[in-house]
């Protein structure tokens, strides 16, 4: 199974969702399991060190999944930063000991890293996907992210997993 795994946040509250699909290829149909995780007392933003805010709420989510059916996970954000210094996807894989690997998919570039990623371009955009991996060769994460279904920029279960985390707005009062 891949998971695939989005955190959005509401002052020092977080919403992490999952979603488990099987292929690369697979649609919104397809998807096996959509699992959300809620945690208070987010650190605060810090800028280079994203991880120490994101990572728990994370880990707290894959508390609730059978890993060992997990063969890779895709997370929104970047494994490795400049001078190879790690990501949140660095420190996640860190995290599980190194048995799974990690794809990242970020939106916006991150000055000095460029010998890290692979620029993905997908459908008619003229902005790229910017991925990064560890456990996985780079080439074959790339390959896959712009194999996923979808016409536009941003492939149709990432899109959906972003649209499920955002519902935290309206699930929580602000």
């Amino acid at each position: 199974m891949i998971l695939a795994i989005d955190v959005y946040y509401i002052e020092n509250r977080a919403k992490t969702v999952g979603i488990l699909f099987e292929y690369w290829t697979d649609t919104k149909s397809d998807i096996n399991a959509v699992i959300s995780d809620y945690q208070d007392n987010i650190e605060p933003y810090q800028s280079g060190q994203f991880y120490r805010r994101e990572l728990p709420c994370i880990m707290s989510l894959l508390k609730k999944i059978d890993l060992s059916s997990v063969s890779v996970i895709v997370i929104d954000g970047y494994v490795q930063l400049a001078e190879g210094k790690m990501g949140l996807g660095g420190h996640l894989y860190n995290s599980l000991n190194k048995s799974i690997p990690i794809i990242g998919v970020a939106k916006k570039p991150f000055a000095g890293n460029s010998p890290y990623l692979i620029e993905v371009v997908r459908g008619e955009s003229k902005h790229p996907l910017y991925i990064t991996a560890i456990g996985t060769p780079l080439e074959d994460a790339a390959a896959n992210i712009k194999l996923m279904a979808g016409k536009y920029r941003m492939p149709d279960l990432l899109s959906f997993l972003d649209q499920q985390t955002k519902l935290f707005k309206s699930e929580t009062v602000v």
